[in-house]
């Protein structure tokens, strides 16, 4: 019972309605049908009669409501009221929210929006693109089995000390690579996680042992104390991991499968960088010193979780560096 997910057949609300005459309890009906009670009572409320349920006519009101489409297809009203608020930048929940909270009289769920934005109509509106993560459809690739990340002497986020969780030690980072319009476009971007102190450097290719040698070349002009950790996703890229401990002492850890937001400082970065590098973006249109004064204005904006100091002012203080007033 509670494994079919198909919808009622014609037999079946026969069988239905036999059972109920017979004075059977949904529980019991439920359990002969191989239903879920749920279903049972859902088809009893939608589509019986004032005077009770018929088989027939409980068929005719299901296929009616399935040829009407959704509420919010019907209504034009409602559709422009839903896709207005899309395009001002609210989420499926709080425009649901809002309307629960305004007492509208033809409210709708959540998942009722994204039904529509990924609709056949919704997907040809573009409304997708409306969304704070902007996928084309709903889901994601499916794969067989949990497999492990194929890299070598991989150590587990879970292992990594409790300062650089806590972000209470100087000298662990983050590190990410973005992607944009082609394929051999790829900025390697670096975060220290207490000062969001925050570097970037083109790539020519994916291949680990250029990014292995770019991390270095960044990074190994600092200080002892300012590079103690990094912390990576499990991309190919940063397969040589190994090489950057040999030669400038930065333990890497990786995180688990799927979890970027196990890395949210990077993250964070890198869609701050979006504002103005969009993935559209071509990077070969972008000379060096462009992408410098993309980093540079992140550096000098001052965060509230450094109590309004900028990262380039936290970073250097943590240096011991005397900053003038």
């Amino acid at each position: 019972m509670g494994t079919r997910y198909d919808h009622f057949t014609l037999e079946e609300r026969c069988r239905l309605c036999g059972m109920i005459e017979m004075g059977l309890s949904k529980t019991e009906i439920a359990r002969r049908l191989g239903r879920h009670r749920g279903t049972i009572y859902r088809e009893l409320e939608r589509n019986r009669n004032a005077d009770g349920y018929r088989p027939d006519s409980a068929d005719r009101r299901a296929w009616a409501r399935k040829l009407r489409g959704s509420r919010i297809e019907r209504s034009t009203r409602l559709r422009e009221h839903v896709e207005d608020r899309l395009a001002m930048g609210w989420s499926p929940e709080q425009i649901a929210g809002r309307m629960e909270h305004d007492g509208v009289d033809h409210s709708v769920s959540t998942e009722s929006i994204y039904r529509h934005v990924f609709s056949p109509g919704g997907r040809r509106a573009g409304l997708a693109k409306y969304l704070a993560q902007r996928k084309s459809t709903r889901g994601r690739r499916c794969r067989n089995g949990k497999r492990e990340p194929a890299i070598a002497n991989r150590v587990s986020i879970h292992q990594r000390p409790d300062g650089v969780e806590e972000r209470t030690e100087f000298g662990h980072w983050e590190g990410d690579l973005m992607h944009f319009c082609r394929q051999r476009d790829i900025l390697l971007t670096l975060q220290e996680r207490s000062t969001r102190l925050t570097l970037a450097r083109r790539l020519q290719s994916k291949k680990a042992s250029e990014t292995a040698d770019t991390i270095i070349e960044v990074l190994s002009g600092l200080p002892k104390q300012a590079r103690r950790t990094i912390t990576h996703d499990n991309g190919g890229e940063f397969a040589r991991h190994m090489k950057v401990k040999e030669q400038i002492g930065m333990t890497a850890y990786f995180c688990d499968p799927h979890s970027p937001w196990q890395r949210g400082g990077i993250e964070n970065a890198n869609g701050r960088i979006r504002r103005d590098m969009p993935r559209k973006t071509r990077l070969s249109d972008y000379a060096n010193t462009d992408i410098d004064d993309v980093v540079w204005m992140l550096n000098s904006t001052p965060r509230k979780c450094l109590g309004f100091q900028t990262p380039i002012e936290a970073f250097l203080q943590n240096l011991g560096v005397a900053l003038e007033k």
